[in-house]
């Protein structure tokens, strides 16, 4: 039923709810929406008062609603991407080409050597860090290493094609060059069964069924797509069974988020909890996947009280909800709730990936206003800068948002779907041709793991909310550059007190760690920076225990020298295993000493137990 109770103050002044409910007995949750749309555009434009950068358009209004749908109706046969930003990119280099003799009189020349090279294996190349697709041991023998070799030698010539032309602006260099590394990727010896080793082996084994399995898996793919399931075998991992199955109860609930509290198994706890806050772009559970490899659970077991946000899977009924809702209705009311809980003066808050970037905002704001309820902050793959926030960038300039825009105002949401295509294409090699030849041209299916039933179980982003976050994180930096606003007033990173610890993987796509690293700049404090080995989900889902894994680390105190990414690199000291257990000690270092565990919930305080963990929007799909 809805909560009558009034909203409780927070160190840091009253904070709004727009709506608190427990989960009724058919276990649907009431969806309550506050503020009419007078209040949201007005909650809109004081957003976007600074006068410092051009303001973002009110999201109603930006564009004239034909226009939309015409826009809308495109992007479904170009998959979101915008037509128009790709023709500038290449008509930039193809003019600066066209006007350069000379560098098109080089790349003849270095042309005719890729050949003169073809025919000297001396001279042959290799493969790129992570390229795999020419690992198998036939690809160095006749006539496949010719194939390989003559595809990486073109694919070497583009690669300077592309990115070695004075002139280019850097973002549409970035376009054409990734661009075409995509198409030449569908030309690969390897995408090919008659090019390819290790298909023709397993063709003439098996005497062509590997065809025939592959067709069925393609039609079995077809069908669950059509059905919006999971790819088979992701759904044998069920939530609250084999994933996000560490014990706990609901002990919040609004309507952005579950705060979840999980059970001691320790006699005594630290006496600051640690908050959680995931990213929204997909379930929280990747911080909860099975028992062996719970980063949640491992916390628990070192003798601390957890709680973490669980993010709703947002319709079309959200449209309107802004960034700024989710640290309000997310990190600042999980806090509220959490010092009523256990009773704590502060806490330890750990964001990832977006959650990282939104605690980041809620941080600075909190010290902004005096509010010293933070212990210290970590920082998972977590991007406070986003000058260079690696290939997502591709798909984040002018146009491409305004197309962007214009598929989420139709629907009121960006869906999972397109959300997930553009990560695929950043890592198509891995994530599309591989599983491509393995499915359908070996007729293997790979093996499921909870990391890709994770994967697979995707979220929406809401339209308003994931607009500003676009333009004003990716587009114009606001963030790092003291813009961005909370409460109508400018925030900066470099007012946050607490230590942090931040965490960098040294394969990221989403946050590269270079980027991640740039928290050194905007912030003056005592960091602990951590280097792991893995990508953006696999590095930091780094159980102890785990084979080959190892880690960089070294403290940089407040107010000492900044060092540049490979400086750091060069200097920090370098570890075999998870990193894990170093976050533990530093956690334990700015912790007090052992208390009795708090009880779960709170229902004398108006926080009562409303579910079991993982709660009721972990399942919306």
């Amino acid at each position: 039923m809805p909560d009558s109770r009034p909203a409780k103050k927070s160190a840091a002044g009253p904070t709004k709810r727009l709506g608190r409910s427990a989960a009724p007995d058919d276990g649907k949750v009431t969806r309550l929406f506050a503020g009419t749309k007078a209040a949201t555009a007005k909650r809109a434009a004081a957003k976007t008062a600074d006068a410092e950068a051009p303001a973002a358009a009110p999201a109603e209004t930006a564009t004239n609603p034909l226009d939309r749908l015409l826009h809308a109706r495109e992007a479904r046969f170009t998959g979101s991407l915008s037509l128009i930003s790709l023709a500038l990119a290449y008509m930039d280099w193809g003019l600066h080409l066209a006007n350069a003799p000379g560098r098109r009189s080089e790349l003849a020349l270095e042309a005719s050597r890729q050949w003169t090279r073809l025919l000297s294996p001396d001279a042959w190349t290799q493969p790129l860090p992570g390229d795999y697709r020419f690992h198998d041991e036939a690809w160095a023998h006749p006539p496949f290493n010719v194939f390989a070799q003559s595809f990486l030698l073109a694919e070497e010539w583009w690669r300077h094609a592309t990115n070695d032309l004075p002139g280019v602006a850097k973002p549409h260099r970035d376009v054409v060059s990734f661009v075409t590394r995509q198409i030449l990727d569908v030309f690969s010896p390897s995408n090919c069964p008659a090019t390819n080793p290790e298909v023709i082996r397993a063709t003439v084994a098996q005497g062509g069924l590997n065809f025939l399995k592959g067709y069925q898996h393609f039609l079995e793919d077809l069908q669950r797509r059509a059905q919006g399931l999971p790819l088979d075998g992701a759904g044998r991992f069920a939530v609250g069974k084999d994933v996000a199955a560490t014990p706990g109860k609901v002990v919040f609930r609004n309507e952005l988020m579950e705060l979840i509290q999980y059970e001691p198994t320790t006699e005594t706890v630290r006496p600051e909890p640690i908050l959680v806050v995931p990213a929204w772009i997909m379930k929280y559970y990747i911080l909860d996947l099975s028992p062996n490899n719970s980063l949640i659970r491992y916390l628990v077991g070192q003798g601390y009280t957890v709680f973490c946000i669980s993010w709703r899977n947002p319709g079309p009924e959200l449209r309107d909800t802004a960034l700024d809702d989710y640290r309000r209705l997310g990190v600042m009311a999980a806090l509220d709730a959490i010092q009523v809980i256990a009773g704590a003066a502060q806490v330890h808050a750990c964001g990832y990936c977006l959650g990282g970037t939104l605690l980041s905002t809620a941080a600075a704001a909190m010290a902004r206003d005096g509010d010293r309820r933070l212990a210290s902050v970590t920082l998972l793959a977590a991007q406070t800068d986003f000058t260079e926030a690696g290939e997502l960038q591709l798909f984040t300039d002018a146009s491409q948002l305004a197309l962007l825009d214009d598929v989420m105002w139709r629907q009121g949401y960006l869906d999972s779907s397109q959300m997930a295509g553009t990560f695929e294409m950043l890592r198509s090699n891995e994530l599309i041709w591989s599983r491509i030849i393995k499915t359908y041209l070996l007729g293997e299916r790979e093996q499921s793991s909870d990391l890709m039933a994770w994967s697979a179980d995707a979220t929406r982003m809401p339209f308003r909310m994931h607009s500003e976050y676009l333009r004003q994180m990716f587009l114009r930096n606001d963030l790092a550059e003291g813009r961005y606003r909370v409460d109508d007033r400018p925030i900066a990173v470099q007012e946050i007190r607490a230590p942090i610890f931040a965490v960098g993987t040294e394969r990221d796509h989403v946050a590269p760690w270079h980027s991640v690293y740039k928290i050194h700049l905007l912030y003056d404090g005592d960091i602990t920076f951590a280097l792991t080995n893995g990508g953006h989900n696999a590095g930091i889902v780094s159980e102890p225990g785990h084979p080959h894994r190892h880690y960089h680390l070294a403290r940089r105190p407040g107010l000492g020298p900044y060092l540049s990414p490979e400086e750091w690199l060069a200097a920090a000291t370098e570890h075999e295993g998870s990193w894990w257990p170093a976050w533990v000690a530093w956690l334990n270092e700015h912790s007090g000493g052992p208390i009795s565990p708090p009880p779960l919930g709170a229902a004398d305080k108006g926080y009562p137990t409303l579910a079991p963990a993982p709660g009721t929007y972990v399942r919306e799909s």
